[in-house]
């Protein structure tokens, strides 16, 4: 295997990869203008990663230079950030909810009851979508309903309600407050910055200072 292909770009294609796809439904997903990717499929060709095919190409897994890279990305790369990172790159329908879109809406300001221990992500994944969720997550190792570590709690549904925030699809912003007042004990604090944040008038006081 070159060295050269161990670089973020080959890595996004390669986790974004489908068995069968093409150049431009990759640079799509990953982000990266199809001049670039182009570049970059054309090397792993020439590895034998990749096998050119009729208006795209094939993924060849049993490939000793992709299984490599694979190994690399699962023993490297399986922290939170990467978990929500991968979720970028697959082109399914998800949406971020519950404590993930209190996180979003907060600006990271409030994250309750989870660490690197236990580190549960919360999503909802169009049903349609998910056999390809399933797929990528084995693909990567990656874990689903967990007892413990980093893992997705996917919910399954038929539709989406959500917008685009900081690159990710969440829940709105009005159904992620409903959230919070459905739960009130544990996000309380949360509601005050969102009040604050988006002057949304909840009349919500939490902060010491205001029971003064």
């Amino acid at each position: 295997m070159r060295i050269e292909l161990l670089n973020p770009y080959v890595i996004k294609i390669l986790i974004s990869c489908r068995k069968e796809d093409s150049i431009s439904s990759i640079s799509t997903r990953i982000g990266l203008s199809y001049g670039w990717t182009h570049k970059w499929v054309e090397e792993l060709v020439k590895e034998g990663i990749l096998k050119e095919k009729w208006r795209g190409f094939t993924l060849q897994e049993k490939n000793p230079s992709y299984q490599g890279i694979m190994r690399f990305i699962k023993e490297n790369l399986n922290d939170a950030r990467f978990y929500y990172s991968a979720l970028q790159l697959f082109g399914i329908n998800y949406c971020l909810t519950k404590t993930d879109a209190v996180y979003l809406w907060t600006e990271g300001r409030y994250n309750i009851a989870r660490y690197k221990d236990f580190y549960p992500i919360f999503i909802k994944i169009k049903e349609e979508d998910y056999p390809l969720f399933l797929e990528y997550c084995k693909r990567l190792n990656l874990k689903i309903n967990g007892k413990d570590g980093v893992f997705y709690f996917p919910e399954v549904v038929k539709d989406l309600n959500c917008i685009k925030k900081d690159n990710f699809f969440v829940e709105t912003l009005d159904n992620t407050i409903k959230f919070m007042k459905d739960n009130i004990y544990n996000f309380q604090p949360a509601l005050e910055i969102i009040n604050e944040r988006y002057n949304k008038k909840l009349n919500v006081k939490y902060k010491e200072a205001n029971n003064l």
